[in-house]
């Protein structure tokens, strides 16, 4: 795999959905599919998810957050996993915050799994996840160094944008 070019901005876009009835679920219909709340207690094992979901796209902040931070990060988030054919393919995790809002933190899948309708699957079902804990809003953030179908994915789900914020790229992501 090459080395991916990385922009001299950051843009990053914030998505909002302020009721349940905004949701646009949109399911893959395959009885291999299986998604599964998986509580992690082991930092290395949840970073093996995130990385397998992550290392394209260089996601970082999981793997360089020490693992305290990570242990009590994980002790509240709702981890959710996408299993094909019992393979894990992707998660999505949820974070509800004290405002009663929920964020999805992180979403994505392992790169063998793109292009079979498998994210708009994943994400319906945790924007369901989500409203069905009680939200009052449920809120999600991407940016330029994500995956192309990201940002169309969340609109095609209903989510709505908020705002953008353009800045210089982090050295972390350089």
């Amino acid at each position: 795999m090459s080395a991916r070019i990385v922009p001299d901005r950051l843009i990053t876009t914030y998505l909002e959905m302020t009721s349940p009835d905004e949701l646009r679920a949109d399911y893959t219909d395959s009885p291999d599919i299986e998604i599964r709340p998986v509580r992690f207690t082991d930092v290395a094992a949840y970073r093996e998810l995130y990385s397998g979901v992550g290392a394209i796209w260089n996601w970082r902040d999981r793997l360089i957050m020490p693992d305290d931070e990570l242990r009590a990060a994980l002790a509240t988030a709702d981890v959710n996993v996408l299993y094909v054919a019992g393979q894990p393919a992707g998660y999505v995790e949820l974070v509800s915050n004290p405002d009663g809002s929920v964020e999805v933190a992180y979403f994505g899948l392992f790169p063998a799994f793109f292009g079979r309708g498998l994210g708009k699957h994943l994400l319906s079902y945790g924007l369901q996840r989500a409203w069905d804990s009680g939200a009052n809003r449920v809120w999600v953030h991407t940016c330029n160094l994500d995956g192309p179908a990201a940002l169309a994915n969340y609109t095609a789900r209903g989510f709505k944008i908020s705002h953008v914020e353009d800045i210089p790229m982090p050295d972390r992501y350089k």
